[in-house]
């Protein structure tokens, strides 16, 4: 370069190129200035780099492709081949630097060779101690000392210290102060993301006070308008939306768990009960409605009813999403991977994502939300207004009382029954609305004993059959008989259901009754009876299954003989009792003021 003029600064402008001899040059100046900048050579930023790019292929997590039993990703593998202070007696220095190629690493075959400044740095390392550090995001962020500044009356705290002390090593100084206008204007935007108003900017301006600047920024912090600025971050961490975001994209409303972030923010709730109350506030001591509704949080995921959709593959999703979301918002972490495998770096393993995912996997839920009916999936939380919510209190209370004075003469009722029944009374039926034989058929219809105007009918063409009384037709599970609306039934509505059965052999799932519009695509809501693994259940239903009542027996139903199959519901929300017998199992029960609509 003789003859030519330079600086100690390469000019961005000059087309002109560099030979090579000048570019290694300059090269090892760059990078013997960098390590000699740096006291020490770091283990997260210096030296995993150089294993994972060229020893964790046959020294790393993967356990099928592993050499010499030796996991060099690992601390307690790496302690086996290096000692440190002392590069001459580490194995894994003494490999990486010798010159016979049958005992270098890696090895030739591998097609990657360290270089000798990769070398020099292991070595660095080594002498001074060979400190292993996790990766450099899981480390505690260090909190170094504010660096001396030439004009110590600047800095207004330690963070204006570093700020000045960067400015000053460049031969630059501060800005000046902004005229009050832009600072106002930067405040308010910074602290409710909206701009000031013109009678803001004046009053800030005119204000020549001492403490106008903090005045200004009490005012902004007490705005509702702060709280709402602030959760919006929290909302996108936490994937809030108004829509179920598949498809259609229903509507869906989560206002109220948005509303409650808002006033979180504004009322200055402390950070750990922030977290505490969305993670598990339903589990505190006698949780409040707002520490309920702050569990939300674990809701906001997307939910899908699309045709032909898995129902139990969605609802697994949806776990995934609470414990990917529960990494990402609370520990700062992406444990994603570890859905399927470990990760060489992160701290999660697959065995601690499931692990996770087993407290999220208690929930019960639906993968799919209902097509035909605007139900909310469970679980859901009614949100009444302060008077309705007063009232409600206010009738249970009187259902608790009359509960307690039914309970206490529960057994003098008992013996009375007893008594009369022991009078060979007449047995009538009151209230009828159906009544099938099946003795008259004619086009399908069903003649209704109970009542002629609203009859049966019969689909897909079921067999009839000789009955214990009478005929019985034979259901294959294409078929059926269906009485429309005439056993249309809401949650508070006592009803008796009442039929022979008889069945071949144990059935795995089979329908018996059932009165719904829909199986997922409307949240099964209605009221069923079914065998399940050859046991008799019946349940009411308002989504299933986090909103339902159901019962089943403890032993199987006879097989090969004709059985008389009982349910009767009295509207309570309570069911027991199989052949008159507590014999069943409560599964499920309703939650308080859910509605079972038509």
């Amino acid at each position: 370069m003789e003859g030519s003029q330079h600086s100690d600064r390469p000019d961005s402008r000059a087309g002109g190129a560099v030979t090579p001899r000048h570019a290694l040059v300059l090269s090892a100046y760059l990078l013997t200035s960098v390590l000699a900048a740096r006291a020490d050579v770091r283990f997260d930023l210096d030296v995993r780099p150089i294993l994972s790019d060229a020893c964790f292929a046959c020294h790393g997590p993967d356990e099928a492709a592993g050499k010499a039993d030796l996991r060099l990703d690992r601390e307690d593998g790496v302690a086996r081949v290096v000692e440190g202070g002392s590069p001459a007696t580490s194995e894994m220095y003494r490999r990486v630097s010798a010159s016979d190629p049958r005992d270098r690493m890696p090895p030739p075959q591998a097609q990657r060779s360290l270089t000798d400044v990769e070398i020099a740095t292991l070595r660095q390392w080594i002498e001074e101690g060979a400190r292993h550090q996790r990766h450099w995001s899981l480390e505690p962020a260090p909190t170094p000392d504010a660096p001396p500044v030439a004009r110590a009356d600047w800095p207004g705290n330690d963070l204006d210290r570093f700020i000045l002390a960067r400015l000053e090593a460049e031969g630059l100084g501060p800005s000046p102060e902004a005229p009050r206008a832009r600072l106002i204007r930067r405040l308010s935007f910074d602290l409710t993301g909206l701009p000031p108003t013109p009678a803001e900017i004046d009053a800030y301006v005119a204000d020549a006070e001492d403490g106008a600047y903090g005045r200004v920024v009490d005012r902004l912090l007490a705005s509702p308008r702060f709280g709402e600025h602030m959760a919006a971050s929290w909302l996108d961490l936490a994937r809030y939306a108004d829509t179920y975001g598949y498809q259609s994209d229903v509507y869906r409303d989560m206002s109220p768990w948005r509303d409650w972030v808002v006033r979180a923010y504004n009322d200055n709730l402390p950070y750990n009960e922030f977290l505490t109350w969305q993670l598990a506030g339903d589990l505190l001591p006698e949780p409040t409605r707002d520490q309920r509704l702050a569990t939300a949080f674990n809701r906001n995921h997307r939910q899908t009813n699309e045709g032909g959709s898995v129902e139990e593959e969605f609802r697994v999703d949806y776990v995934a999403d609470r414990v990917d979301t529960l990494g990402t918002a609370f520990l700062g972490l992406t444990v994603k991977c570890a859905r399927c495998h470990d990760h060489k770096y992160d701290p999660i393993t697959q065995r601690d994502y499931y692990s996770l995912f087993a407290f999220f996997n208690g929930i019960d839920e639906s993968g799919l939300y209902s097509h035909f009916t605007n139900a909310v999936p469970a679980p859901s939380l009614l949100m009444p207004d302060g008077d309705t919510e007063a009232r409600l209190d206010e009738l249970q209370a009187v259902v608790d009382e009359r509960e307690a004075d039914l309970a206490a003469v529960g057994e003098d009722r008992a013996r009375a029954f007893a008594e009369w029944l022991a009078g060979d009374p007449p047995l009538t039926v009151s209230g009828e609305v159906a009544r099938l034989t099946f003795d008259s058929v004619e086009d399908a219809a069903v003649a209704n004993d109970a009542d002629a105007d609203k009859p049966g009918a019969l689909f897909e063409s079921p067999t009839i059959v000789d009955g214990r009384i009478g005929n019985a037709v034979e259901l294959s599970g294409e078929n059926g008989v269906s009485l429309a609306d005439v056993a249309a039934f809401t949650r508070s509505d006592p009803f008796t259901l009442a039929f022979w059965m008889w069945t071949p052999d144990v059935k795995d799932r089979a329908v018996v009754v059932h009165c719904s519009k829909s199986w997922t695509d409307a949240g099964s809501r209605g009221y069923q009876i079914l065998l399940e693994d050859g046991r008799l259940s019946a349940s009411l239903i308002h989504f299933w299954p986090g909103n339902a009542m159901r019962v089943m027996t403890v032993d199987s139903a006879p097989t090969e003989t004709w059985t008389h199959v009982a349910m009767t519901y009295d509207g309570s929300s309570r069911a027991r009792g199989r052949y008159g017998q507590e014999l069943c199992m409560a599964v499920r029960r309703l939650p308080r003021w859910t509605s079972l609509p038509r």
